[in-house]
C-alpha cells in the first residue's frame, strides 16, 4: 500500500480496512476514500459527510470515527491532473477497499465513456446493489409506495455495457458485418444491413452465476423470501435466456437446502393438495396445454416431476418448501408493470446489466425518485457506494439539491462496515426530517405546507433529529 495517492498523504490517525478469506476486518478508525463528485456533488458531499460524522460520533461516543481521504475523478481530477480518472485514485479505492462517491460527469469527446462504468470494470465491482424502500412523508406518484420494498442486484460488468461496439461506416464495423453476413449467417435468411453500427452483448455463466449468488446471499442475510431472475429470454435466448438458466443452476447447485424454485413449489404443492395425484396429472397442472404437446416434450415434463419428487420430497415436502427462499423468474418488460401493480410480490431482483439499469430507476420513481435512491457497486473485496443520480450542473454550488441519494448510500456503507447503530441513526433522522416537511425544493414543491430548505440546512436538521 502506498503512503500517499495523488500527492496526498493518508491520514496518520487512520487504518486501512482489511479483507481476507471473504471477510472484511474494519478498524475503529477506517480510512474511507471519497470522491465529492461533479456539479451538485460538491454541495451534496459536504452535507452528507457532516451527517455521517455526527451519526458515528453519537452512536459510538467517540470510540469510532471515519478518517476521510479525498481521491479524484471527473472534472476536479481533469483540472488538477489532466486526466478524468487518475491511476492513483483507482489504486486508493483498491488498496483501501471501501469508498463512497458523489455523481460524476461523463466526459465529452472520446476517452472514457463513463467514469462510473470505468470504476466498476477496473475494480471488477460486478454487483450493483440498489435498495428501493419507501420513507414516510416522501411524495410519491403511486397510491401505496410503502408496498415497494425491493433489493435489486444488477450485473455490472457484462451485457452491452462491456463497451464492445463499432461505429457505423468504419472499417471495423464493415469487417464484422461482412463476417457475420458471409460466414455465420450465410445459410440463413438473416442479414445485417451494411450501414449499421454494431454492438456485442456478452453474457457469461461466470458473470451471471456470481451475480445471482450475491443476490441469494443478500436474501439470506436480510431475511427476504423471494429472488426473481429478470431477463428477456423469450427473445434473446442465448444471452438473457442463458442468464435465467445459469441463475437457476447456481441456486440449485449451491443453495439446495435453502431454496425452492417456483416450478418445484408447484409440483410439491400439487402432491400436498392431492397425495394420490399421478405424474401425468401433476404435469397437466404445471404445464397448461400439455395435451397438445408432442410426445418428447411430455416425456421431458414427466421426467422433471419424477426427478423433483425423488430428490427433494424428503427435504422440501410436507410444506417445508414454504419456509425456503423462492426462486422464480419474470420477463423484463413484465416486471415494469408488476412492480407498479403488485410490488409486494417482489423482494430481491437479480438482473442483467441493461435491464437492471432501467428497472432500478423505474422502481425508485415510486418511492421518491433518484434524489433519494442509494446504490453500491460491490465485488470480491471491494465496494464503492455512490449517488445514483446525475450531476445537475445548473444547480451546482447553489445549496439546493436533495442530498438523500448520497446519504442513503452512506447508510448502505455503514451497514456494510457493520456499524448498524450509526446506519439506523442516519436512516431514522432522514425519515423524521422529511416527515417534519423541512425539505429541499424537489420535495417542497410536492408537499402541501412544506418549508423549503437548502442542502446544508437539511443536513443540519437531520443532525438535530438524531
Amino acid at each position: 500500500m502506498q503512503s500517499s495517492y495523488n500527492g496526498l498523504a493518508l491520514p496518520a490517525d487512520g487504518a486501512p480496512i482489511e479483507y481476507k478469506d471473504g471477510v472484511y476486518s474494519v478498524p475503529e478508525n477506517p480510512i474511507i476514500p471519497f470522491i465529492e463528485g461533479d456539479g451538485t456533488g460538491r454541495d451534496i458531499w459536504k452535507a452528507s459527510q457532516r451527517v455521517f460524522d455526527a451519526a458515528v460520533e453519537k452512536a459510538y461516543g467517540g470510540k469510532r470515527a471515519i478518517k476521510w481521504f479525498e481521491i479524484y475523478a471527473g472534472e476536479k481530477a481533469f483540472r488538477q491532473f489532466s486526466t478524468w480518472l487518475p491511476d492513483d485514485s483507482v489504486a486508493a479505492a483498491r488498496d483501501l477497499r471501501v469508498s463512497i462517491k458523489g455523481p460524476l460527469t461523463t466526459p465529452v469527446g472520446g476517452g472514457i465513456r463513463s467514469l462510473n462504468v470505468a470504476l466498476r470494470q477496473l475494480l471488477d465491482l460486478y454487483s450493483c446493489v440498489r435498495p428501493v424502500k419507501y420513507y414516510s412523508g416522501v411524495p410519491s406518484p403511486v397510491k401505496h409506495p410503502e408496498r415497494c420494498d425491493i433489493l435489486l442486484y444488477r450485473e455490472n460488468t457484462e451485457d452491452v455495457y462491456s463497451g464492445v461496439e463499432f461505429k457505423q461506416g468504419t472499417e471495423d464495423a464493415a469487417r464484422l458485418i461482412a463476417f457475420l453476413n458471409d460466414d455465420l449467417l450465410s445459410k440463413t435468411k438473416k442479414k445485417i444491413r451494411t450501414d449499421s453500427g454494431v454492438g456485442i452483448k456478452p453474457i457469461s455463466p461466470f458473470g451471471s452465476k456470481r451475480l445471482v449468488r450475491a443476490a441469494i446471499n443478500g436474501a439470506i442475510e436480510t431475511g427476504r423470501k423471494t429472488v426473481t431472475l429478470v431477463h428477456k429470454g423469450n427473445i434473446q435466448k442465448f444471452t438473457e435466456g442463458a442468464f435465467r438458466e445459469w441463475g437457476y443452476e447456481v441456486a440449485i447447485d449451491e443453495f439446495r437446502d435453502q431454496i425452492v424454485t417456483e416450478r418445484e413449489s408447484w409440483i410439491l404443492g400439487n402432491v400436498e393438495a392431492n397425495p394420490a395425484i399421478t405424474v401425468e396429472e401433476n404435469a397437466a397442472l404445471i404445464e397448461p396445454g400439455l395435451e397438445f404437446a408432442n410426445d418428447a416434450f411430455r416425456a421431458e415434463i414427466y421426467a422433471e416431476i419424477k426427478a423433483v419428487l425423488a430428490s427433494i420430497s424428503a427435504s422440501h415436502g410436507g410444506g417445508k418448501w414454504k419456509s425456503k427462499i423462492l426462486i422464480n423468474d419474470r420477463i423484463a418488460d413484465s416486471i415494469f408493470q408488476q412492480i407498479i401493480i403488485r410490488p409486494e410480490d417482489y423482494s430481491v431482483l437479480a438482473t442483467t446489466n441493461l435491464n437492471g439499469d432501467y428497472i432500478s430507476d423505474a422502481a425508485a420513481a415510486q418511492v421518491g425518485g433518484l434524489g433519494i435512491a442509494p446504490g453500491a457497486n460491490i465485488g470480491d473485496g471491494y465496494a464503492v457506494f455512490e449517488a445514483t443520480h446525475g450531476t445537475a450542473p445548473k444547480y451546482a454550488d447553489k445549496d439546493m439539491i436533495n442530498p438523500g441519494s448520497v446519504i442513503l448510500s452512506g447508510v448502505m456503507m455503514l451497514d456494510f462496515l457493520g456499524w448498524k447503530e450509526a446506519a439506523r441513526l442516519v436512516e431514522n433522522s432522514l425519515e423524521k426530517t422529511i416527515m417534519q416537511k423541512t425539505v429541499t425544493y424537489d420535495f417542497a414543491r410536492q408537499l402541501e405546507g412544506a418549508t423549503k430548505v437548502g442542502t446544508s440546512q437539511f443536513a443540519t436538521n437531520m443532525i438535530a433529529n438524531m
